[in-house]
């Protein structure tokens, strides 16, 4: 990085931060708390490269000198505007990071729907020998899971999936070979829609990205095919899904459940009809962390240090297929 000036807000400590330090050797390093900090403006004004621990805001797509933008967070729809597409701008991300463990998250929602694990501790709770059509339950073992993106954390889901016995379908935007794991992919580039994937899975997962292209991408129409047999787990961005269609379908039993760790206004307010929807499970955007996030995190960063100058395509790259122009709340 000889010769260039790096803004940063990342709070890296110890080993972690000398670990970036050696990989921008050579540039200037301009180290802020928070982008609102006396002196943070001038800095960007000077820089040719931001690593960031949260999401850019316009000043830094105004900022003309800048090149690369990092932020250091896997879902990058609040910086997909499409003022991030200026030509000589790259944004990339930190996606995938986390994705073991996402992947983990997804089985547990799958694990406790299909166990009728709340039934079950409501009975643990109140003394009680079981709960009713017990006998009716079944597992994982033999069933169809439909993962709909197969980035980081869909990859991660199918090969656990397939460990489970799970039949496994993929859904992703390029026709490439089938991940490990995966028995059928369906893609956009083939145009493959979603139907038979929703159709045949017990339990649709969604693992995607946020953009205009998949803003409720998940509505009535895809909750009828998903049917009152199957499962809808959201593991990817609330807005992928028509929240008050899937609400309406859980109260209406058109769809067995849900498992939702991402909505479309977060926190979700006290006031919405999902907190009580029937076998539906909520987690508050939160997954248990891997062992050392930060130290994925800078395995990413630095591969895209070497790859930025070097020139060559940069990993978690945000494209003009990701812009998401909606209003983020």
């Amino acid at each position: 990085m000889e010769g260039l000036t790096v803004v940063t807000t990342l709070r890296y400590e110890g080993e972690h931060w000398r670990r970036l330090e050696a990989a921008l050797s050579g540039a200037e390093i301009l180290r802020f708390a928070d982008p609102d900090a006396s002196g943070f403006d001038l800095a960007l004004q000077r820089a040719d490269v931001a690593i960031l621990a949260k999401d850019p805001d316009q000043r830094f797509f105004g900022a003309r000198r800048l090149r690369w933008i990092h932020v250091d967070h896997a879902g990058l729809n609040r910086a997909a505007r499409p003022e991030a597409f200026r030509p000589g701008l790259i944004v990339t991300g930190s996606a995938g990071r986390s994705a073991p463990v996402l992947a983990e998250h997804a089985l547990f929602f799958a694990l406790a729907l299909a166990y009728r694990y709340p039934a079950f501790l409501d009975a643990q709770r109140s003394h009680q020998w079981g709960v009713p059509d017990q006998d009716q339950l079944r597992g994982l073992y033999g069933r169809t899971i439909g993962i709909v993106g197969l980035g980081n954390t869909g990859k991660e889901l199918a090969v656990r999936a397939k460990a489970f016995g799970m039949r496994v379908l993929g859904y992703r935007r390029r026709a490439t070979e089938p991940p490990p794991g995966v028995d059928q992919l369906f893609s956009a580039d083939a145009g493959d829609g979603l139907d038979v994937l929703l159709a045949q899975s017990d339990f649709v997962v969604l693992v995607l990205g946020l953009s205009d292209a998949t803003h409720h991408l998940i509505g009535a129409r895809e909750l009828g095919l998903i049917g009152p047999a199957g499962y809808l787990i959201n593991m990817a961005r609330g807005p992928v899904v028509d929240e008050a269609a899937l609400s309406q379908a859980l109260y209406e039993g058109r769809i067995a459940g849900a498992g939702l760790d991402t909505f479309e206004v977060e926190p979700l307010p006290r006031n919405s009809r999902l907190w009580d929807a029937p076998n539906t499970l909520i987690t508050p955007h939160v997954t248990p962390a891997v062992p050392d996030r930060t130290a994925r995190s800078l395995d990413i960063i630095c591969e895209n240090i070497r790859r930025f100058e070097a020139g060559a395509p940069m990993l978690n790259w945000l494209t003009q297929e990701d812009i998401y122009s909606h209003d983020v709340r």
